[in-house]
């Protein structure tokens, strides 16, 4: 996904000269395309994550549009107070770009591990919180920042993400994008690069008489909106799927929904719980391990007594 972002940041500053990349010291063999065609635009301010944030605050209040780059937990978290009273506080388009969301840097640790960055961000009033789902949509996500003046927390996979069936970059503020249709039993609802979990865990589903509908929530908006309350509606279960803890994040929004709202929806959640220090590994090892594997997702949608409509009957 960052190689898509890279690549549609240079498309893009072809036409818009607001357009600056910042990094902290990092990014490299990636972000190099843009420092060369953009010498004046781009700013590598070495190991400083906080003044980075500080610098885009500046570039943005004389009329940039700041991307700040580094990896997920050090753009989000190193730099939190610096978002918060920057972009967040003067409702600034900064762009703050978290590579390697989730466990996408498993063997490094729990030091790498962005595990809080969804819903720590979502916190903040004003910022929105979008993670894509594969290099498609990251590219029409990337665009769609452009298209409004709000501060974006836009968390983007490290690398080798596989492009998600029926997805096709399609991507809307505020909505769920269904990408497989199933019956009105069950939906797994993703949000980032657990999409293509979701879609392995549905063909595993399948195998047992069950046609899950699957959807991407790459936006991640403060409130519950009636698209999303529309889509909830449709369904007697959903799962939600998130590489990240599930206080602040998606199962969060969608919890919202169902109560606020008195859906007759059942919700089953998954994503990252107890203690951040533990054994460490690749990023399948870590997701096997958070119970966030595809046989894993099929096997709660089956703890919890979901049937085929067949069988129920």
């Amino acid at each position: 996904m960052r190689n898509a972002l890279v690549e549609q940041l240079c498309l893009l500053a072809r036409d818009d000269a607001r357009i600056f990349l910042l990094t902290a010291d990092l990014g490299w063999s990636v972000v190099e395309a843009f420092a060369r065609e953009f010498p004046d635009r781009f700013l590598n301010v070495g190991v400083a994550e906080q003044n980075m944030a500080g610098i885009a605050t500046g570039l943005a209040m004389v009329g940039y549009r700041p991307f700040i780059y580094s990896i997920a937990n050090f753009a989000a978290l190193r730099c939190y107070e610096q978002i918060r009273n920057g972009p967040v506080l003067h409702r600034l388009p900064v762009c703050v770009v978290g590579i390697g969301g989730g466990y996408a840097y498993g063997p490094a640790g729990p030091t790498h591990h962005a595990v809080e960055d969804l819903g720590a961000l979502r916190a903040m009033p004003g910022m929105r919180v979008v993670a894509p789902a594969d290099p498609a949509q990251t590219q029409t996500v990337l665009s769609a920042t452009l298209g409004q003046e709000d501060p974006v927390y836009l968390r983007v996979g490290k690398g080798s993400n596989v492009p998600v069936p029926g997805l096709q970059g399609r991507f809307e503020w505020n909505a769920p994008t269904i990408i497989r249709r199933g019956g009105d039993v069950v939906l797994l609802l993703a949000t980032g690069a657990m999409a293509v979990e979701a879609c392995a865990a549905a063909d595993i589903l399948l195998t047992h008489g069950i046609t899950a509908s699957v959807g991407v929530m790459a936006h991640l908006p403060p409130d519950h909106t009636p698209e999303l309350v529309e889509c909830l509606s449709g369904f007697s279960t959903v799962l939600t799927a998130e590489e990240g803890t599930l206080t602040g994040g998606l199962s969060s929004l969608v919890g919202q929904a169902i109560a606020r709202e008195g859906l007759g929806c059942r919700l089953i959640a998954a994503g990252v719980s107890g203690r951040l220090a533990g054994p460490v590994g690749s990023r399948s090892y870590m997701l096997g391990r958070q119970g966030l594997d595809p046989a894993s997702l099929a096997a709660m949608v089956l703890a919890h007594g979901v049937q085929s409509p067949a069988r129920a009957a």
